[in-house]
């Protein structure tokens, strides 16, 4: 599947595969973690369960999930819009569906309970989750996604004013 079909496809098997991975980590810490409690995984990660009503990483104090869900409609508006466009770069679907399914996940529990669980434990980091972690690389990608394109073209021998085959000074013609 190619073109515009085949990214929207792609962003939303990648929004499923955040969703579901998101949604399984916070059940299995709600379920096996006393909510407030730490376990240690690792000697530099814990496991904990603890309620977020801000947004990522616990910051901006309180957000009422309305103000979450108009932010993450608008987040899907312009996604799609992106990945719409005729001349939308073709790895788009990645980072939207990052975006899209960390969103997603915590809007799933802002809606069920409230607040946000986040349970992956870093020292000196604020606790987080999957669907935080997912969100974060996806606008590292959307920042990023305009100089990998370049490079790519750059590469091929696309860049503007290259002739075809990659011919230029030097090259005897």
């Amino acid at each position: 599947m190619s073109g515009r079909a085949g990214v929207l496809v792609k962003a939303l098997l990648v929004c499923g595969a955040v969703l579901a991975l998101d949604q399984l980590g916070k059940a299995l810490v709600r379920g096996n973690i006393e909510r407030g409690k730490t376990v240690e995984l690792l000697p530099f990660l814990d496991l904990a369960n603890t309620r977020n009503r801000g947004i990522a990483f616990g910051l901006a104090g309180e957000v009422p999930p309305l103000v979450t869900a108009v932010a993450i409609g608008f987040l899907v508006g312009l996604l799609v819009f992106l990945s719409l466009r005729e001349h939308a770069d073709p790895l788009v679907w990645l980072p939207a569906g990052l975006l899209v399914g960390g969103a997603l996940g915590n809007l799933i529990d802002r809606v069920r309970e409230g607040a946000v669980t986040d349970f992956i434990d870093f020292p000196y980091w604020p606790t987080f989750n999957f669907a935080d972690m997912a969100i974060t690389v996806g606008v590292v990608l959307l920042v990023l996604l305009p100089e990998i394109s370049h490079r790519r073209e750059r590469r091929a021998g696309k860049e503007p004013g290259a002739a075809p085959g990659g011919g230029g000074a030097g090259d005897g013609s």
